[in-house]
């Protein structure tokens, strides 16, 4: 090919001429003539016709001798190298626009602004040649490869992915295929498991504490209060009192297990009682009867009695002055002590 590197090429600028004059000097070989053909070729075949005409051109230009030393500039070339090889081209289009065989111009090239005549790409409502279709980011040539768009501009496959995907909120690479969303975070649907057990999460969706997320089992064994009594978590309906929280069925009296139907009951340390098993650890229990004595009591024989109950035991008269006489544990009043037992 000419370049702008190899001066002395453009002095084959002249091979248009198919047929050179007879000199017995010349030293050149002998061009064969261009066979063109004599109808016009139809539009689509224009480019592979420029393609074969260029590649003759070329075969044409190797066949004349070439001097390893750069040949002296001509005076008549004062122009840039670059407009020699224009001109040239410019000279051939005509020539082949003469000759029916004319190549038309497939659109502008949105990189370089030129016209493109050979290969092109057509993508984002544009037209591009294909090595000027490049990753907005890196300049690495797309070409026909996959590549993404944003915001009208093209991006390559690597570029895309580290710039515009969402990392995950577990690993921090992008999510590039489907990306599951919880917690505000985007994760890889791998990735979004339990942090306590590492299972990933079903259909009954999980639990977060401290930004963390937890399965329903763990969460509950980890978080739920615990009862009171039976020391499991509590999962649904629960009694709260004494500053704890009680499944309804642990929630009973501490030494008979009866329910507090009525919705009241009595503290001794920590735990709740009936009324009767209340006063039975407080010893308030009425020694005649075995009921609670609230208000006044009498304490005599190491026991405890309503003041109705304390009574002799022979003749039922109430003992209130407090007088008496005891035998086997049980008060008699002085008259009845006197009569039975003097």
């Amino acid at each position: 090919m000419l370049t702008a590197e190899e001066p002395w090429m453009i002095l084959v600028q002249p091979v248009y001429v198919t047929h050179l004059q007879d000199n017995k000097e010349n030293v050149y070989s002998e061009v064969p003539e261009i066979e063109l053909p004599l109808q016009s070729p139809p539009p689509s075949s224009a480019v592979q016709q420029l393609d074969s005409l260029m590649t003759h051109l070329f075969n044409i230009q190797s066949k004349f001798p070439v001097s390893k030393d750069p040949p002296q500039e001509s005076p008549t070339l004062h122009f840039a190298h670059s407009n020699n090889l224009n001109n040239m081209l410019g000279d051939l289009e005509q020539e082949m626009k003469n000759l029916g065989a004319a190549a038309t111009s497939k659109g502008v090239c949105a990189s370089c602004g030129k016209a493109i005549a050979g290969k092109m790409i057509t993508v984002l409502g544009k037209t591009w040649h294909v090595e000027h279709f490049t990753c907005t980011h890196c300049g690495e040539e797309i070409g026909t490869q996959q590549f993404f768009e944003r915001n009208g501009l093209a991006y390559c496959k690597r570029d895309y992915q580290d710039l515009f995907s969402p990392p995950c909120a577990y690993c921090a690479a992008p999510v590039l295929d489907k990306v599951l969303t919880a917690m505000d975070k985007t994760w890889h649907p791998e990735h979004f498991f339990c942090a306590h057990c590492g299972e990933v999460f079903g259909e009954e969706g999980f639990h977060e504490r401290n930004g963390k997320p937890f399965c329903r089992k763990d969460f509950l064994n980890i978080f739920s209060p615990r009862c009171s009594r039976c020391n499991q978590p509590v999962l649904d309906n629960y009694f709260s009192a004494l500053n704890a929280a009680w499944h309804p069925e642990c929630f009973v009296c501490g030494d008979c297990s009866c329910t507090f139907s009525q919705g009241s009951f009595f503290e001794l340390n920590g735990h709740p009682y009936c009324e009767l098993d209340y006063h039975r650890r407080q010893g308030s229990i009425c020694h005649t009867c075995q009921k609670p004595i609230i208000g006044r009591c009498v304490s005599a024989m190491g026991s405890r009695f309503h003041p109705e109950h304390f009574v002799c035991a022979f003749c039922l008269k109430q003992l209130n002055q407090g007088i008496f006489q005891e035998q086997n544990d049980k008060p008699y009043c002085n008259a009845c002590y006197g009569r039975l037992f003097v």
